[in-house]
């Protein structure tokens, strides 16, 4: 195997790294304002803004990671069957863990329960973004961009069935704690596919980068992104575990 295809652009670690500490801060503000009674903003000012960088950086960095791996598939393994299979068992694999906090979320939860959040996405994105992967930059930023534009309109409108809130077509009264439909979110995928082909075409870095990935603050962020979606599945279990010992909550509910 060519050396440079078994390379990890450190760069795109730390940034998953950051996303993954951002979600962290936000769902603890969240955590103490459900189970304390605090009183933080998050739908407005600077939370809303964590909040919402942690998600588009996950959803554009699983873009990018998208058009990486498959530039390195390609290389490897050419064109074929094989290859669109690799991406459905890593888009059936990743909506399955959205299936389970769906079901986790349904046994403990009253009222919010999480049908398409952003695991349910990047599942499915993986699938909708693959015809695009051969698309040139400049295609994708502008599907990318009509994509968003689309989804904020329709996130102002609602609609008689809930068959297609995956989609953005929420149905009257619809409450969930996470959301993450196909418009806009898509949008921000293809963006990140189009960033990575131009910037990581045949899986090749073409910009120059200062070299501090040994540095140890770049080591920890950097291994936080490589565990991201590991993180992302124990966070909420530890900080209402870490809540209560510490008195800021009553997990007795769960067993009521």
């Amino acid at each position: 195997m060519d050396k440079h295809l078994e390379t990890r652009f450190w760069e795109i670690d730390l940034m998953r790294g950051l996303a993954i500490v951002l979600m962290v801060v936000f769902h603890l503000l969240y955590d103490l304002n459900y189970f304390s009674g605090y009183g933080f903003d998050l739908n407005s000012g600077l939370w809303m803004y964590v909040g919402r960088s942690a998600a588009i950086l996950f959803i554009l960095l699983s873009g990018i990671s998208l058009s990486l791996s498959f530039s390195r598939t390609i290389i490897l393994h050419n064109t074929g069957q094989k290859v669109y299979l690799k991406y459905l068992k890593r888009s059936l694999r990743i909506f399955s863990w959205g299936m389970v906090i769906t079901f986790i979320t349904w046994l403990f939860l009253g009222e919010g329960v999480i049908v398409f959040g952003i695991l349910h996405f990047i599942g499915v994105s993986i699938i909708l973004a693959y015809p695009f992967l051969r698309f040139p930059s400049i295609n994708n930023l502008l599907i990318g961009v009509v994509t968003i534009l689309l989804g904020l309109y329709l996130g102002n409108l609602t609609f008689d069935s809930p068959c297609l809130l995956w989609l953005g077509l929420r149905p009257y009264g619809f409450y969930t704690l996470d959301y993450f439909p196909v418009f806009p979110w898509l949008g921000v995928t293809l963006i990140g596919v189009s960033t990575g082909n131009f910037l990581y075409p045949d899986f090749t870095r073409k910009f120059n980068i200062w070299e501090v990935s040994s540095y140890l603050p770049i080591r920890l962020g950097c291994m936080l992104g490589k565990k991201s979606l590991f993180i992302y599945l124990i966070h909420q279990p530890v900080l209402i575990v870490l809540l209560y010992l510490l008195g800021y909550s009553d997990i007795g509910f769960l067993w009521q």
